[in-house]
């Protein structure tokens, strides 16, 4: 296993075998990101993303919230002291939006335990994983749209209405208005509904029955999943069906798991 760089803002823990735990830490500023701390989260996202030892992350925040979108504070303060033109800010902009890019992309499953106001940039990372689980006190936000900008914002216009669906993802990035946690539960934006506090441990039961079954399944059916979101048709999508299906039909994960439920025991693949 990889060691992950370090970074004062971004805490790992290994919860358990296979589990890795990634709280955004700066909870005074309700886990904002400042452009070093972007810059850190991608360093370490393509560090777990090459390491096949790592095969679910949990991202949750420090105290009070998940994470409030970029520290707001120290952006005006930067752009009074050193005002920037177009092409720093589209490149900051594009670092922004390759969090929600990395995480779609990588092959690890990725849950959010969102725990309190989960906010802009920190909404597109929590809508970017495969998984939400909310505590109570989540509330999500689209806050841009309040402050002079769009409500499309690192990848918020592509996750959104794909998990909501296209009218009710108008609604809430037209508004900006706040979507509680039990909304959340109730519109599909997160899966499950827990009492504050117990975001993390949720996750984590749902990461532990998602290693139980093989790497390849899982790799393959994440990848699957996005893609045939994205599908031209229904031929496309049993297209990849198909390929994926013998693929893993040919492995020694598929072996295994097949000699273990006939032999009514516990299959232990590769690397496990």
């Amino acid at each position: 296993m990889t060691d992950m760089p370090e970074s004062p803002h971004l805490l790992v823990d290994q919860l358990t075998e296979g589990v890795t735990l990634i709280t955004l830490n700066r909870p005074a500023r309700l886990n904002a990101f400042t452009r070093e701390m972007v810059g850190d989260f991608i360093e370490m996202l393509d560090g777990i993303a090459r390491d096949s030892a790592r095969r679910v992350v949990i991202l949750t925040g420090s105290g009070g919230g998940f994470c409030s979108g970029q520290d707001v504070v120290a952006a005006d303060e930067r752009n009074r002291s050193q005002p920037s033109g177009v092409v720093e800010r589209l490149y900051w902009q594009e670092q922004f939006a390759g969090m929600g890019e990395r995480l779609r992309n990588m092959p690890q499953v990725v849950i959010a335990a969102v725990n309190g106001p989960c906010a802009g940039a920190g909404m597109a990372v929590a809508l970017a994983a495969d998984i939400r689980i909310a505590a109570q006190s989540a509330r999500f936000l689209i806050a841009s749209v309040r402050l002079g900008l769009t409500a499309g914002e690192s990848g918020i216009s592509y996750f959104l209405p794909r998990l909501v669906g296209a009218s009710r993802a108008f609604e809430i990035m037209l508004t900006g208005r706040p979507v509680d946690a039990p909304e959340a539960e109730r519109i599909g934006l997160c899966a499950q509904l827990v009492e504050d506090g117990a975001a993390v441990d949720a996750a984590l039961v749902i990461a532990k029955t998602i290693l139980a079954n093989s790497p390849f399944s899982i790799v393959h059916t994440k990848r699957m999943m996005w893609e045939n979101l994205d599908a031209v048709s229904f031929r496309a999508a049993i297209e990849l069906e198909n390929r994926s299906q013998i693929l893993a039909s040919l492995t020694d994960d598929y072996k295994e798991a097949t000699a273990a439920f006939t032999e009514k025991r516990t299959p232990k693949f590769r690397g496990q």
